[in-house]
């Protein structure tokens, strides 16, 4: 054989093994794909929950007679909802599987869309609301943590901002609809029953298509299913990587069971009350920026601001475009220039824009131009939000918790939020009509400084760490080791 020949019978299998590679490497990556969209269509019926009753709310209160008494209890009812949605969500995803729990959640959404749709009185609507509300808070724990488990560290921040993006593309498709809606059926008065009901497609989509999809690898190693977990994780990453965090999740668990159960006590380990105050932290900043008062009331803001409801309701079709458009923008962001930056900088920016609409809005009370400069004043702002905060919250969320509570972690978390969510869907009509927006957003100002100030002090970075660094490294500013035993942690949480 000459030296030519030896050479191509080496080139032709590494050129193989090559290809094969990219083979698999392209496989992994159609996989991944597909969990994210399945899955992240619970963000979707999320945010188009969240949105659609900015636009059925005008119509509702002709139909069922509200007055912002009623009207703050019907929006806060699925707010209120979901705090319980939350709490009890995070701990059955840690009772039955993330894949399990989304799975039942999608069918709650599709009953109670279908409650609320028929409802035929104030009271009824509550109720149904509440339940909505229920899947809302046990989505928005379930589908970033299942997304979190699934995802390598690499590229963790930008497939859980997938689900971000799908909030907001429910948002944009609520506020779409409710704009058609309203502008070709607006002098029927069950319009809104029509609004409401288009949620139960996407739970349709969500049901049948997370029983095509695999249960987290770690939730499977945590119930000592460890073939299942290899499985999936050899379909979602190459074999060499599957196995490094097989070994990883293995022994982030084998010490967690050492530790026993979860008790509330534990929370005084400073470490972990850390990460919890941080969680909790982060949660209520990020609404009281009030950008769910825009969300739930921006027809009612555009039509105190001087416009006709079917222009308000074409105004809010720029609010979900402006929304979907930066967290693309964010999900670019949140990999490169990491969570602390962002966080900042959207803080910063939307609390700078408040104070500007509440000036505005104060100087330029009576004149033609208010409508139009409250609506170019609050593209702006959900630009800041959706495209800074929003990423950033819910990566957060789902990363900076140890496995051992990260089900109750994120759910006490998310709770905060729902809870922060549901004073202001409860008090905003009125303040509204009480203080006018000028006094509505002078509040929400002031509220996102301090808001700033406490995120400066303790937001950590977590960019490019796996999920078991990011624990490691909260341990260390306490000089605790990943080998404390049981009686150690004990003994420290009874400090």
């Amino acid at each position: 054989m000459t030296g030519s020949e030896r050479l191509n019978s080496l080139r032709i299998p590494t050129l193989l093994t090559r290809n094969t590679f990219m083979f698999d490497q392209a496989e992994h990556k159609r996989y991944m794909r597909k969990i994210i969209v399945i899955a992240t269509f619970g963000g979707l019926l999320f945010g188009y929950d969240v949105g659609v009753i900015n636009g059925a709310l005008p119509y509702m209160a002709k139909s069922l007679g509200l007055n912002s008494l009623s009207t703050g209890l019907i929006t806060s009812a699925l707010l209120m909802g979901a705090v319980f949605g939350a709490i009890l969500g995070g701990k059955l995803s840690d009772l039955v599987g993330r894949r399990k729990n989304i799975l039942f959640l999608a069918l709650l959404f599709f009953v109670s869309t279908l409650g609320c749709s028929i409802a035929p009185d104030i009271q009824t609507m509550m109720v149904c609301r509440f339940v909505l509300g229920f899947a809302v808070g046990g989505a928005s724990v379930t589908v970033p943590t299942y997304l979190a488990e699934m995802a390598p560290a690499q590229s963790r921040g930008r497939m859980v901002t997938w689900n971000e993006l799908m909030i907001v593309g429910g948002v944009l498709i609520a506020f779409i609809s409710n704009a058609v809606l309203g502008i070709t059926l607006g002098e029927n008065e069950h319009v809104w029953r029509y609004m409401l009901a288009l949620a139960m497609i996407p739970a349709v989509c969500l049901f049948f298509g997370m029983l095509t999809v695999p249960e987290s690898p770690r939730w499977l190693v945590k119930q000592g299913r460890e073939a299942e977990a290899k499985s999936v994780l050899e379909r979602i990453r190459d074999e060499h990587t599957a196995g490094i965090e097989l070994y990883n999740i293995k022994h982030a668990i084998s010490h967690e069971q050492q530790l026993g159960k979860v008790k509330f006590r534990e929370l005084n380990i400073p470490w972990i009350r850390r990460i919890m105050l941080i969680g909790i932290a982060v949660a209520v900043f990020s609404q009281t920026t009030g950008v769910n008062s825009i969300m739930y009331f921006g027809t009612e803001i555009l039509r105190d601001a001087g416009l006709e409801t079917s222009a308000a309701l074409i105004g809010n079709t720029a609010f979900g475009l402006i929304s979907v458009l930066s967290t693309f923008a964010g999900i670019w962001l949140l990999d490169r220039a990491g969570r602390r930056p962002m966080m900042l900088v959207g803080l910063a920016g939307t609390t700078v824009i408040l104070l500007v609409i509440a000036i505005a809005t104060s100087m330029l009370a009576g004149n033609p131009a208010m409508p139009y400069v409250v609506l170019t004043l609050t593209v702006i702002f959900l630009a800041f939000m959706q495209g800074a905060i929003g990423p950033v919250l819910w990566v957060t969320l789902s990363e900076i918790f140890p496995l051992r509570i990260r089900g109750a972690g994120m759910g006490i978390s998310v709770a905060f939020l729902w809870i922060t969510n549901f004073f202001i869907g409860l008090t905003f009509p009125m303040m509204l009509e009480g203080f006018g927006l000028s006094g509505t957003f002078f509040a929400f100002a002031a509220i996102g400084v301090v808001g700033f100030i406490i995120m400066k002090m303790f937001f950590p970075e977590t960019k490019g760490k796996s999920l078991e660094e990011i624990e490691e490294s909260f341990k260390q500013q306490y000089g605790v080791s990943n080998h404390s035993s049981q009686h150690e942690i004990l003994q420290e949480a009874q400090k």
